[in-house]
């Protein structure tokens, strides 16, 4: 009986945040599904034409750009924001002055604006008064100037910022779960003998892998759905080359007011995202299969 009135309070205190989540997240995907299978210019009456606009987004070339500019931008979120932020984690989740700063001076992005951090980036990388050329300059590198937004090094170039200014979320919870770890597991590991990569490798990384799957599902959807970064810096351009599927899916529907086909873009993104997540937690299950 304590069980069950124990499990009735954490349902009712769960109830009203999981109506505002539905009502906010769950509802516009399906509605935004509806609208889908419509033409529909955001005004007047929506005309029913079945699978055309999916149709359309699956012959569109831009589609299929900004498809593979996503994936650049999974893989270098996935494979960059969390072995840095686990890395930086493991080195200061020890309690100190030197260890809060470097805390702080890691998760400050999160902190600033993404149109900040845009406009900072933009600065950084401008090909007459950016940073960055300036110090190629200043270093005799002057054959590796380049204008870092241009169309061929335009999609690459966006990768830093996007590691820079998300690295510090999963700094926080990786630290989080280090902390979680029982000192008693420490201890035992320390008497066993299992200290430095040993220890890292048998003893810390497994029992902190829950929170590392949560990061890289987070990671993956918050990977498909940037658009802020992106529309600040290049917009999408040159001719495409940055071309995001939220880009995409703005330009469709705000520049040529096409609101059933951005939603079957939309729709598009979110069946993307459960792929991908699928396939990723598929990888992780495999890979603990044959560890046992």
């Amino acid at each position: 009986m304590k069980a069950l009135s124990s499990r009735k309070f954490i349902l009712m205190g769960l109830l009203p945040a999981t109506l505002i989540y539905a009502l906010f997240v769950f509802v516009p995907v399906i509605w935004s599904s509806y609208y889908g299978f419509f033409d529909w210019s955001g005004i007047g009456e929506a005309h029913y034409i079945g699978f055309d606009n999916y149709v359309e987004i699956f012959r569109d070339p831009i589609f299929w750009t900004a498809l593979n500019n996503n994936i650049i931008f999974v893989l270098a979120s996935v494979f960059g924001q969390i072995p840095i932020a686990l890395i930086v984690a493991i080195l200061v989740q020890k309690d100190g002055r030197l260890t809060r700063f470097l805390r702080t001076a890691v998760f400050m992005p999160m902190v600033l604006s993404t149109v900040v951090i845009g406009m900072i980036w933009q600065y950084i990388y401008h090909p007459q008064i950016g940073i960055l050329n300036f110090l190629l300059q200043a270093l005799g590198l002057e054959s590796w100037q380049r204008v870092w937004l241009s169309e061929d090094y335009g999609i690459f170039s966006l990768i830093p910022p996007l590691i820079w200014s998300f690295v510090g979320l999963y700094l926080i919870i990786f630290i989080a779960a280090l902390q979680n770890i029982p000192g008693e597991i420490h201890d035992a590991a320390n008497l066993d003998g299992a200290t430095g990569a040993r220890k890292l490798w048998s003893v810390t990384l497994p029992m902190i892998k829950g929170t590392i799957i949560v990061a890289v599902v987070l990671c993956i959807s918050g990977s498909l759905k940037s658009f802020d970064l992106v529309y600040i810096m290049t917009r999408g351009g040159p001719a495409h080359a940055t071309e995001l599927l939220a880009t995409y899916m703005y330009n469709s529907t705000f520049s040529s007011y096409r609101y059933g086909f951005g939603s079957a873009i939309s729709t598009t993104i979110v069946l993307i995202s459960l792929v991908l997540i699928g396939i990723s937690q598929w990888i992780m299950s495999l890979k603990s299969k044959s560890k046992t």
